[in-house]
């Protein structure tokens, strides 16, 4: 074991487990386990595995304890790490032409800075990662370990044009580790994603990289497509421009073709638009069966469709309810309630729709619909995650507001009561002088907040 090494800090151990009987303690470190150091958590897992385990401990003092566990294969130690990585996040080691960090304005708190780029973080998080800091020990520490799935940002099988929209010589070459991934030997399943630029990746180099792709499968198991996104900060930067209504339909043109092929080889549809491309392009979003049971939700792919659907259901369901159902009846019957509801521009359409539905079945229910303009970023966002407190505030301050005002759950950073630019949910309260409320983006939880159901003993 190197020297230096100072082990990983333990912040906490699990009531009753393994861990507590062998005497080990918040404040300890664990140097190694069966002789080995423990790289991330990676290591940790697969190390503790087997039923004989030796865990080197450091005390808070410095003196060493080697313990030697007996336990079943698959149960765990009960050691609570200070970082659940167990390791630094790796961070981003390109100058994309289209990163969204580097159109962001000055003075935003420093996390909101950090570019990650870590396969450890794709495998359980979700996050795209580039391929291009990881060397091949690490490949081959995602085949030892089996991690999958893997999301790769991809932007063009193009070598020469990756390295181009990535601003590194090394992108091209990464390919090939994407290349090795998903050899179907190792087992290990990948998702794609496409981030269009108009003029760069778009057109022929589009339709190559994903008749590429399509080479992948089985191994790779879908390919979303998002349009890049354009703030006003972007001075020096390189020029990109939006797309246009007939450019969209181009790009949704592209990727139906290769949907239909893919469905009639394969049974499903392999290639995704993301919500937006519909919404430009002024087209239908598609059914959900377009979606393979929405795989790419969290790239924006069927969040639109998926709402929809489950706003009807839910809305279906509860007029079914109140028909037979004498006390509901009277509730809806007597019901009065005014809310406003916030949404950015793209979607905005949509839920006036639904509300309008609501309204229609129910006389009490008055819903305004405030669709919030981007200023801070500027107007070309168009999504509602992006939105801050301040344009909340600006744009809605000494409007009627009802009884109260509903906030999508996507304009909260994860876990936290604050908006991108760290205005909170209290401060936005205190200065419209309204309550809030925040809805998950499900259509369930939109029709049971808008009738107060729950709070009121109703389950549809």
């Amino acid at each position: 074991m190197e020297n230096n090494f100072k082990g990983h800090f333990i912040r906490d151990v699990r009531p009753g487990s393994i861990a507590e009987e062998v005497g080990i303690e918040p404040m300890d470190r664990l140097i190694a386990i069966n002789d080995q150091e423990i790289k991330d958590i990676f290591d940790y897992q697969y190390l503790t595995e087997s039923s004989e385990v030796n865990v080197l401990i450091e005390k808070p003092d410095g003196e060493p304890w080697l313990l030697e566990i007996e336990k079943d294969d698959d149960e765990d130690l009960g050691i609570i790490f200070d970082n659940g990585l167990m390791d630094d996040y790796k961070s981003c080691h390109n100058k994309c032409i289209f990163c969204f960090i580097d159109q962001m304005p000055k003075g935003m708190r420093e996390t909101l800075y950090f570019k990650d780029d870590d396969s450890r973080l794709s495998f359980l998080q979700g996050n795209y990662v580039t391929l291009t800091n990881m060397s091949d020990a690490d490949v081959d520490r995602i085949i030892r370990y089996h991690l999958s799935p893997i999301n790769v940002s991809i932007q063009t099988t193009n070598p020469e044009l990756r390295c181009k929209m990535l601003n590194n010589r090394f992108a091209g070459q990464a390919l090939e580790k994407f290349k090795k991934l998903c050899d179907p030997q190792y087992g290990i399943e990948l998702n794609a994603q496409i981030v269009l630029c108009k003029g760069i990746n778009d057109g022929a180099e589009l339709h190559r990289s994903l008749s590429d792709l399509y080479s992948y499968r089985p191994s790779l198991k879908s390919v979303s497509i998002v349009p890049v996104g354009l703030s006003k900060f972007r001075e020096g930067l390189f020029p990109l421009e939006p797309f246009g209504m007939e450019e969209a339909r181009k790009v949704v043109e592209e990727i139906t073709y290769w949907q239909e092929k893919s469905f009639e080889e394969t049974g499903d549809h392999f290639i995704h638009a993301s919500d937006e491309w519909f919404m430009i392009a002024g087209l239908p979003i598609p059914p959900a069966s377009l979606y393979d049971g929405y795989g790419q939700l969290e790239n924006g792919v069927g969040m639109v469709r998926l709402l929809l659907d489950d706003f009807h259901e839910s809305l279906d369901a509860l007029k079914k309810a109140a028909a037979s159902d004498q006390k509901l009846f009277d509730y809806l019957k007597n019901f009065k309630y005014t809310y406003t509801v916030v949404s950015g521009k793209l979607i905005h359409p949509y839920i006036v729709d639904m509300m309008d539905e609501a309204m229609a079945f129910c006389s009490g229910l008055k819903v305004n619909c405030a669709e919030i303009i981007n200023h801070f970023f500027g107007e070309g966002i168009t999504v509602t995650g992006l939105l801050t407190g301040q344009d909340i505030i600006g744009q809605l301050e000494g409007r009627e507001l009802g009884d109260k005002l509903l906030l999508p759950q996507n304009i909260l950073r994860a876990g936290e009561n604050y908006l991108l630019d760290d205005i909170t949910v209290p401060q936005i309260e205190e200065k419209l002088g309204i309550d809030i409320e925040i809805i998950r983006n499900e259509g369930d939880d939109l029709i049971d907040r808008l009738f107060r159901l729950s709070e009121n003993g109703f389950r549809l």
